[in-house]
């Protein structure tokens, strides 16, 4: 319960850290809670860091959620260099567009399965933690979120997305797209691996959508989609 008080105040107060002195801010989290108490400012916490990670998730898992939106996941660079190629392969004119529609569907199958391993990885935070927030910016959580998970979600996220991209054929057509290049006289044989790079692409479009999202519960009011949010966040608006 400790963790998640201490959470709660780095979370509604963030916006502050650029004019007040810490002590200041530790004394409105103290009221803070002492006007909630503790159960209350503990739940408001989960559920503004759940309804971020929700909603980031209800976004980009949806048909076209990656594909239609400004975390559209692109061909990596060295296969760049088969796709100008075989585009003048016969039966591979459209190769770029049929890939980049592949890769960005197996990211949306992934983003499904996605919930549970960022809830656990927001429930992780310490007492410690919530200090680092406290004197962070206003994008802090969602920042150490990044730099403190991010290799254990691409360890778990990485077979999720192989899984992904066999699902929609991906891996089955783009290796017959790196055959046809490699038919070509004289080109160095390639075969850029599709998987390393759509789940780094993946998970920068989550990370950042959730920190589009964590900062709107803390500015916007009218997303503060329960009444447990919006009596404990006013506090913020108010000082």
């Amino acid at each position: 319960m400790k963790r998640l008080i201490a959470i709660c105040i780095a979370m509604t107060m963030l916006q502050f850290t650029g004019s007040a002195q810490f002590g200041k801010l530790l004394d409105k989290g103290k009221e803070m809670i002492s006007a909630e108490g503790s159960t209350s400012t503990a739940d408001a916490l989960k559920q503004a860091l759940d309804i971020g990670v929700e909603n980031a998730v209800k976004t980009l898992s949806a048909q076209n959620g990656y594909l239609e939106s400004p975390y559209k996941i692109l061909i990596p660079k060295d296969a760049q260099k088969v796709i100008s190629k075989v585009k003048m392969v016969p039966g591979f004119k459209n190769v770029e567009e049929t890939m980049i529609s592949k890769m960005n569907e197996a990211a949306e199958i992934a983003a499904k399965k996605a919930s549970p391993i960022f809830l656990d990885a927001i429930r992780g935070m310490s007492i410690q933690d919530g200090v680092s927030i406290l004197m962070g910016d206003k994008n802090a959580a969602t920042q150490y979120l990044e730099s403190n998970t991010r290799k254990n979600l691409y360890s778990t996220f990485l077979p999720v997305i192989q899984s992904s991209l066999n699902e929609v054929n991906a891996l089955s057509y783009w290796k017959d797209v790196v055959g046809a290049y490699n038919k070509i006289p004289f080109v160095k044989k390639m075969n850029p691996e599709l998987d390393d790079h759509v789940n780094n692409k993946a998970l920068d479009g989550m990370f950042s959508l959730i920190e589009t999202k964590e900062e709107g519960i803390r500015s916007d009011k009218s997303l503060r989609s329960t009444q447990l949010l919006k009596d404990v966040f006013s506090k913020q608006d108010k000082n």
